[in-house]
């Protein structure tokens, strides 16, 4: 009788006995709801575990870049050092990183997306041991290389990984974990730096990649990778381990084979071909915007705030990059919630804007500094200025190129598509941190007004050619910027 009922509801038929369907309706949808909810949580639990093994690369690559700053003054006088053969440890990592970045894609390509990072993490593990070992300037930078180029392949593998087993809804979240990782290695290693020795510190290096190596024993491979390997049977495995056993996975397994077996029919990806119509958007729209990331000059900030903050007029540096510190951190994790509920677009352009000002700012401090004005509220426009920046870069420009890069271009390029930009941004990276102390001297405002005007530019460029890729799979947005182009 109720059965029968609901089916007349389902026609728009009145009810007589409307009684008769209460309670089992009630219990139907709550049971239904239960198994979704330990569903949802099933799928759930091996992607954010996965991604969790994944950004262990990222803590990685931030312990790297924030070994320096706290080790300078022991390393120089442990291993009688002169400033060049430090400023040579210092930079061969961003050496070491662009040649992994390079390689970053065809070793992922090759063998696969848990093979690159064990790989990055290996030479990583090298790198590390080479410094504790070393007595002199040589082997130091060897085992600095080591590391640059580890963090130089996980810098390309670790959000293309993430973004390739996510599921759309939550892609953009945790593909900027990376970013957070990035950050909370780096200020890590900056505060224990500052209590351990330099070699000690470089033992401490080992644990994040220890982690991963054991991690990967126990996440799947990515099943975008495995479908264009024509791993059929192992594809399927996986894409199902990480949407939960009772998933239908049918569609998203169709569309992901649809789209790589579409690819499959052109030929094998050029380098030549990432300037063609088919690809130039792209591959436009990834360069860019990390020329953009790097030319707003964070690199130069961030690795001599204390300098810029004593230059501006502050008795010391110390307590402006503390408040760095403590603000980077949270920033980043607001922009992990915010990437996913306000898209990638407004997020970006938001941080551009929260840039440009934090420029102007420092900049106008410098200025009125110069002109002997207002010299009472020079330390406070710059320090004011220089943590609106770092607030701005890390809630958007910091994270979301990279999760744009490994959204954008479709497997069959991404490898050398990916190389190239990671490649773009490395390069940017050692430009920036190199001209910094050059510039500063030229004109310190105009060094910020500078990068200033990178930022503005930045809002315009995102404005007019970068697609907005929330809630889309992969597939739909590479045929959404085909479409386009």
């Amino acid at each position: 009788m109720a059965i029968q009922e609901v089916k007349d509801v389902e026609r728009g038929e009145t009810l007589n006995r409307v009684e008769d369907l209460g309670n089992p309706l009630l219990k139907k949808v709550a049971d239904q709801y239960d198994e979704e909810e330990s569903e949802t949580n099933e799928s759930y639990f091996m992607v954010l575990f996965s991604t969790f093994v994944a950004v262990c690369g990222s803590f990685e690559f931030g312990s790297c870049v924030g070994y320096s700053a706290p080790t300078q003054s022991s390393i120089r006088q442990d291993l009688n050092l002169s400033l060049a053969e430090f400023s040579m440890f210092g930079s061969i990592l961003t050496i070491g990183a662009m040649l992994g970045a390079v390689m970053s894609g065809h070793i992922s390509d090759l063998t696969g997306r848990k093979g690159a990072m064990r790989t990055s993490a290996c030479f990583c593990i090298t790198g590390w041991l080479a410094v504790f070992f070393s007595k002199s300037a040589l082997l130091l930078d060897v085992g600095r290389f080591f590391t640059g180029y580890g963090i130089g392949v996980f810098s390309y593998v670790v959000p293309v990984y993430i973004a390739e087993i996510s599921p759309k809804h939550l892609r953009g979240a945790l593909t900027t974990v990376n970013q957070l990782m990035i950050v909370i290695g780096s200020s890590v290693s900056f505060l224990i730096g500052s209590l351990i020795s330099w070699k000690i510190l470089a033992l401490t290096g080992l644990a994040p990649c220890i982690v991963l190596l054991f991690g990967l024993c126990f996440i799947p491979e990515s099943p975008r990778w495995l479908a264009k390997a024509r791993c059929e049977k192992e594809f399927r495995v996986a894409l199902q381990k990480l949407r939960g056993s009772d998933t239908d996975i049918t569609n998203e397994a169709e569309e992901i084979q649809a789209s790589i077996q579409a690819l499959e029919i052109l030929p094998k990806a050029r380098i030549q071909d990432l300037v063609s119509r088919k690809y130039g958007r792209s591959v436009i729209i990834g360069v860019s915007l990390m020329v953009f990331q790097q030319f707003v000059g964070i690199n130069g900030i961030g690795f001599y705030a204390s300098e810029t903050f004593v230059k501006a007029g502050l008795s010391s540096g110390k307590l402006g990059t503390i408040a760095i510190a403590c603000v980077q951190v949270p920033i980043t994790v607001l922009g992990t919630v915010l990437i996913d509920k306000c898209g990638r677009r407004p997020l970006i352009m938001i941080s551009s804007g929260g840039i440009f000002l934090g420029c102007i700012l420092t900049g106008t401090s410098f200025l009125l500094k110069g002109q002997s004005l207002l010299l009472e509220w020079v330390p406070f426009l710059a320090v004011g200025g220089v943590l609106i920046y770092i607030a701005a870069f890390s809630i958007g420009m910091g994270p979301v190129p990279w999760v744009i890069m490994s959204e954008i271009f479709p497997i069959n390029v991404k490898g050398i598509a990916g190389s190239l930009v990671v490649l773009v941004n490395w390069s940017g990276a050692w430009a920036v941190s190199y001209t910094f102390n050059f510039l500063m001297s030229w004109s310190s405002s105009g060094t910020f007004y500078m990068y200033s005007a990178f930022a503005a530019m930045t809002i315009i460029f995102v404005a007019k050619m970068v697609p907005e890729t929330k809630g889309k799979t992969l597939e739909e947005i590479q045929a959404s910027i085909r479409r386009e182009t």
